[in-house]
């Protein structure tokens, strides 16, 4: 026997003792590691991404519970980045894997679409834009056995920032009891979605062929799914990342009427500075600063949009964003602006993973068609919104007050690379003079 073979069985038998030492409990079947187009008992529920309501649509379905495994119509799992977490549930004993969720109650607080843009399949291809409304489309199928989950919740909240009580002491908003309440509350309504990708949409929208996404997709994320290899007749796709939360000051009837100004920002998540604090950056000031300022907007009659995304560190993460915090902090020469984006490269290999081509899907699921003020000096996230076909009026740059003194580096480096400014753009000299605090001054 050979030593390939003797590692092939053992390692049938290692997945034989771990069966049979508690996965039975759970699980009434053998592992089934992936799936064929042409495979007793596969027969997927039909799914037509574009189509003209949500019943010639047809649901996505990806769970893998008894009733539902044959009619699997996607890739993946559902809950984005939180599937993880729920295996963990099920393996623990917290959580039972044929689990349904109780629906009752769950509606959406506010209406929002249809919009034709939900039913162009180039305009709209990492979201579901019927995520929101299983139970009103598909409760047939539900009362079946067939296990949908939604990808899209709407509500409502009230918003309490310290920030916003220092802009009402400043005359900048007024408790109007309409968009911010006598106790200086915010009144906002607020969309989480998870993203769903249209493969082959998803694919053109890059400019590659969908097998080169398959295989990459299959690859970087260590075979985690199989079936985008094995099964070339699904084409949905529910990735293990983070989504994105819609804030809607005013009434969200406004944002696809032509007669209502529109403010907007599009945000990627900063831990650091968002929820910390962190001055090395300027994305809490300019968040803020948007809030402030789609508050204002829907107090003179419009409406304001804040969309956050779940692109920490550009979409590099938080580790690699430290290690490069610390590379700029003890370059040679120091943290400067003309060495900026030199050191992500460096330590990351691409200086900016977020690559906003599909940002605007969440767009036009809102129905926006023109942005009167959008709050952000961002080149890559104007063209790709402008490409997409909406109209962005005004272009609007964080007040240099509010930028942190040791922000100056991120923001002077963002500009000479192509980040609008209504200033002057930074000669080559002065990014080199543009310097943050070294070590010493950030000891501890």
């Amino acid at each position: 026997m050979t030593n390939t073979d003797t590692d092939t069985k053992n390692a049938a038998e290692q997945t034989e003792e771990l069966e049979d030492t508690g996965t039975q409990q759970l699980y009434a079947s053998r592992v089934v590691l992936t799936t064929y187009p042409s495979q007793l008992g596969i027969d997927p529920i039909e799914l037509n991404w574009g189509a003209a309501s949500a019943n010639q649509r047809g649901p996505v379905v990806v769970s893998r519970q008894n009733d539902s495994f044959g009619r699997r119509n996607a890739i993946g799992a559902g809950g984005g980045s939180y599937c993880i977490y729920r295996a963990l549930a099920v393996a623990i004993g917290a959580l039972t894997p044929a689990h349904r969720p109780d629906f009752r109650l769950t509606e959406p607080t506010h209406s929002i679409g249809p919009f034709p843009a939900w039913s162009d399949p180039e305009k709209i291809v990492s979201m579901d834009p019927w995520g929101h409304a299983i139970v009103e489309h598909y409760s047939e199928m539900l009362d079946q056995g067939i296990d949908i989950r939604p990808t899209i919740a709407i509500t409502q909240a009230h918003m309490k920032l310290a920030e916003i009580d220092d802009a009402i002491e400043k005359g900048i908003l007024n408790r109007d009891g309409d968009v911010v309440t006598k106790n200086g509350e915010l009144k906002v309504v607020k969309v989480a979605s998870e993203p769903v990708w249209y493969l082959p949409g998803v694919a053109k929208r890059f400019g590659i062929n969908e097998a080169t996404l398959r295989r990459a997709l299959f690859e970087d994320t260590g075979g985690m799914y199989p079936e985008l290899i094995t099964r070339p007749d699904l084409k949905v796709f529910l990735p293990p990342i983070g989504g994105l939360t819609v804030y809607i000051f005013g009434n969200p009837e406004h944002i696809p009427d032509p007669s209502k100004r529109l403010t907007m920002r599009v945000h990627d998540e900063c831990n650091g500075s968002d929820v910390f604090g962190s001055d090395i950056c300027t994305c809490k000031p300019y968040l803020i600063y948007s809030i402030e300022e789609c508050a204002r907007e829907a107090q003179n009659g419009g409406v304001g949009v804040v969309v956050y995304f779940r692109k920490e560190g550009r979409a590099l993460g938080e580790v690699t964003k430290y290690l490069v915090y610390n590379a700029r902090k003890r370059q040679e020469g120091g943290d400067t602006a003309a060495n900026y984006f030199k050191r992500t490269e460096f330590v990351a290999g691409v200086k900016d993973m977020r690559f906003q081509a599909l940002m605007p899907d969440i767009l036009h699921w809102l129905g926006v068609k023109r942005i009167d003020r959008f709050i952000s000096m961002s080149n890559m996230k104007y063209e790709a919104i402008v490409d997409s076909g909406i109209e962005i009026v005004e272009r609007v740059s964080i007040p240099e007050e509010r930028m942190p003194a040791d922000s100056k580096v991120e923001i002077e480096a963002k500009i000479a690379d192509g980040y609008f400014t209504s200033g002057e753009v930074p000669t080559k000299e002065a990014l080199k003079a543009t310097k943050g605090r070294n070590w010493d001054e950030i000891a501890h």
